[in-house]
């Protein structure tokens, strides 16, 4: 528990840099797990839906000590993040107007997009050579511009890679048109409606958010802004915006965007709600994920249904941000500051939340200098 809660107020920097630092506790100083059963949870963490991180220190518990150690882990691992992340939404609804605020946010904004942009990049250069599951990205991005529910193009992604691949399989060169793949989500286009708000809808948002959300945390935000921006009109680009801020700059994962989400639309019943469905999810998958994984490993169309999933994640990612790009990108110096931020990223091993920290900075430096 103890050591649950240290990197759960100390984990900064996204899942990757969380699980290094669960090697070090565990594998190193004390000694819990060896480095197969490490790389082996890794695996297994990486292959479910939810938050990578969160599903890691689940895993450790139950191994270490059965179903009470992976309740104990998930909640120590989760509950500092969530109370720091309370802590800002408080001071978000009640401060939220105030011009030093505002400008604090201004710096902030763009560096969010250089951080999505760069999470991209990251997840694409592995892939680069598959070109023909990147036209079921290209298909997924087209999709949710044109509002088909991201539910509905990750599982028909993964359909989608299966087909692909039996075709690929039988004879090289009949692959599937590109026009058939950019022209699948028409197919599909959800009818939109609008509801007003309920603690049971939010719930369910973010209970299909926990059990769809594959790849990165950053598919998250995909979920956001087609639920409750779009369809629902709950959250505004810019509060979605400063919900991925508030999640960069806080340790632990980067779903506890959640909690803030839930706070700014219904309070504390909401954000405690939203937290729960977002991530319940994670604790059920981990105790699947080992029946899951054997039968993944004796499956290729299983390996290639998760594999369709995967490039689903990065058409969901690069449609969220070209979309929240338009509010964070005002002028030339938002500009300036999310390219200056992105070539960081790519040249350095910074940590995000000291570019976010610079963000700010940037932002009270304008509002001082008139």
């Amino acid at each position: 528990m103890r050591a649950m809660l240290k990197l759960g107020l100390t984990a900064f920097g996204g899942p990757v840099a969380a699980i290094a630092m669960m090697r070090q506790e565990f594998v190193l100083r004390r000694d819990w797990l060896s480095e197969d059963e490490f790389l082996e949870f890794w695996g297994i963490s990486t292959l479910i839906p939810g938050p990578n991180a969160m599903e890691f220190a689940i895993h450790i518990g139950y191994q270490h000590a059965g179903w009470p150690g992976m309740i104990v882990a998930g909640v120590s691992y989760l509950l500092p993040a969530m109370l720091v992340v309370l802590g800002l939404s408080i001071i978000y609804v009640r401060l939220g107007a105030l011009p030093i605020t505002d400008a604090v946010l201004y710096g902030i904004k763009p560096v969010v997009i250089a951080i999505l942009v760069w999470a991209f990049i990251g997840m694409l250069g592995p892939r680069l050579r598959q070109k023909t599951n990147l036209l079921i990205s290209l298909a997924v991005f087209i999709g949710y511009l044109l509002g088909v529910d991201p539910v509905i193009l990750m599982i028909g992604a993964g359909v989608l890679n299966i087909i692909i691949t039996a075709l690929v399989n039988r004879d090289p060169g009949s692959l599937l048109p590109s026009t058939f793949l950019v022209g699948f989500p028409l197919l599909l286009r959800r009818v939109v409606s609008e509801v007003p708000f309920t603690l049971g809808r939010l719930f369910l948002v973010f209970l299909k958010a926990g059990s769809f959300m594959v790849g990165s945390g950053y598919v998250l935000l995909a979920f956001i802004q087609e639920d409750l921006v779009f369809r629902l009109g709950w959250l505004t680009e810019a509060e979605l915006l400063d919900a991925i801020a508030v999640g960069q700059v806080t340790p632990g994962p980067l779903s506890t965007t959640a909690t803030f989400v839930g706070y700014i639309l219904g309070g504390l019943p909401a954000a405690i709600l939203a937290t729960i469905a977002m991530f319940l999810p994670g604790f059920l998958f981990v105790l699947l994920s080992l029946p899951l994984l054997k039968m993944l490993k004796n499956s290729a169309r299983g390996k290639q249904f998760l594999e369709g999933l995967n490039f689903a994640a990065l058409g969901l990612m690069l449609g969220v941000t070209g979309q929240i790009a338009s509010t964070a990108l005002v002028d030339p110096i938002t500009i300036l500051i999310a390219i200056v931020m992105l070539i960081i990223l790519l040249r350095t091993k910074i940590q995000t939340h000291w570019l976010i920290l610079i963000g700010g900075l940037i932002g009270l430096m304008k509002i001082l200098l008139g």
